[in-house]
């Protein structure tokens, strides 16, 4: 095994061996996440500021890595309490990094977080293929995972001079994030890619991406907004008992008003491209058939811009349990009479496709085909590899606007694959596979009812 790939691993085992430590002390795991990010962010700032680099990387003195590392026990916590807070008032990038750090050792508390599987960014910014000199937006950017994604590819694809350097650098990302915590990672991770100045403006909101329309608009978008079918708000009444109230959002430059938030990232999103914009988004499966507020975005995002790809997705990649999700792929275009999608190209990497998260996990070279079949260089050359008569199990094929528009609701929703293991027995997968897939599937079910439920109750 690579020497380096042996260091990578006995770190990687290091940490998570302090992770469990936490844990057993109460700690959660969002909470000791959050902790290791700002030990490990001043050990890299420490490197960083270190030949051969020897960058200014905004840290004073006191409170750099070496003053934790002179200190112990009692004196520590103190230190370590007070250097979070001075931090914190740090203008610039550190601030935001910082903003409203604690310490949490003594805060037993849990958290949750979804991740975009990096398989998926990477096939997704693969096929987008960002050019230097382009904007990118992310509505919803997390911890930056598609960022970071795309500078990694503009900087292995394109010899980029000082002008795109610099413009890579200062004004190619533009995102929100309205979780503190997720975003104060989406920073660090941002900062040691180099992306922005310490002492600079934020390249990542705090604001709440939906409120408004957009005060720029950009190139490209890639995005998983968070799941989730209705937005909601807390409040306590008037006999002080906590209630939540839908959360809709009316904006002029939507085409229909909705709680359902993905329905209203698809709008957002599309309102975030230039004319000549481009977008890759992740969405769940009911925006893909749901009536309503869902048919009338589905009409006028195939009149107004090329929805030319639907990549279905299998479950079992995501961290979150019985998440059905496609990843949408459109292309922005001037008003015309006429609707610029004429037909829609879909990939079923669902049907007889099995994943788990620790067991078989989505790598790259799972989805090398669907690359393939994208033809991102000339996609105007596409060819299906399905045919009823020699491959009827063909993942990619091809749908007409008309046929698509005659469909009930106007219906994304589209399979032809045969499940092969409700009728052959030596395709089932693996017990542990099909216990996982149980699992997501009553789960997925509980969901969709608690859904009716909502509706009902409102």
């Amino acid at each position: 095994m690579d020497i380096k790939i042996m260091n990578a691993e006995s770190i990687v085992s290091k940490v998570w061996s302090f992770c469990t430590t936490l844990r057993d002390d109460g700690v959660g795991y969002g909470d000791y996440l959050e902790q290791l990010t700002y030990l490990i962010f001043l050990k890299m700032a420490d490197e960083y500021s270190k030949p051969p680099y020897n960058r200014d990387v905004g840290i004073p003195d006191e409170y750099n890595w070496h003053s934790l590392r002179s200190k112990k026990g009692a004196e520590l916590e103190v230190h370590y309490v007070s250097l979070l807070r001075a931090l914190a008032d740090n203008k610039g990038m550190l601030g935001h990094i910082f903003t409203k750090s604690q310490n949490k050792i003594q805060d037993p508390s849990g958290a949750g977080q979804y991740f975009t599987p990096r398989a998926l960014i990477k096939t997704m910014v693969t096929c987008m293929r960002p050019q230097p000199l382009q904007t990118i937006a992310d509505p919803a950017c997390g911890t930056g995972g598609f960022f970071l994604s795309a500078y990694d590819y503009l900087v292995e694809n394109h010899k980029l001079d000082k002008g795109q350097k610099a413009f890579l650098k200062h004004d190619t990302f533009h995102g929100n994030e309205i979780v503190a915590n997720t975003r104060r990672l989406c920073l660090m991770n941002m900062f040691l890619h180099n992306i922005g100045e310490i002492d600079g403006n934020s390249a990542v909101s705090s604001n709440d991406a939906l409120i408004a329309p957009p005060d720029q608009t950009v190139d490209m978008v890639l995005a998983n907004p968070p799941f989730g079918k209705k937005s909601s708000m807390t409040f306590t009444n008037e006999e002080g008992e906590q209630e939540k109230d839908e959360l809709t959002y009316n904006r002029q430059d939507f085409w229909a008003t909705t709680s359902n938030k993905q329905v209203n990232f698809v709008q957002h999103i599309r309102s975030l491209l230039k004319s000549t914009g481009r977008a890759a988004v992740v969405v769940p499966d009911n925006v893909l058939f749901e009536g309503g507020a869902g048919e009338i975005v589905r009409k006028k995002l195939m009149e107004t811009t090329d929805l030319h790809t639907i990549l279905r997705l299998p479950t079992g990649i995501f961290y979150a349990n019985g998440v059905k999700a496609n990843v949408l792929f459109f292309d922005n275009h001037p008003a015309a009479k006429e609707p610029w999608t004429k037909e829609i190209w879909f990939y079923d990497y669902r049907t007889n496709v099995h994943h788990t998260l620790k067991k078989k996990p989505l790598r790259v070279e799972h989805l090398d085909d669907f690359i393939q079949c994208f033809a991102a260089e000339n996609r105007f050359v596409r060819k299906e590899t399905w045919s009823d008569q020699s491959n009827p199990d063909g993942r990619w094929r091809k749908f007409s606007y008309e046929q698509i528009i005659a469909r009930d609701k106007t219906s994304l929703d589209i399979f032809w694959l045969k499940d092969k293991s409700l009728t052959d027995l030596d395709h089932l997968p693996e017990p542990e596979v099909l216990a996982a897939e149980i699992i997501e599937n009553m789960e997925s079910g509980l969901n969709s009812f608690k859904a009716v439920l909502a509706e009902l109750s409102s």
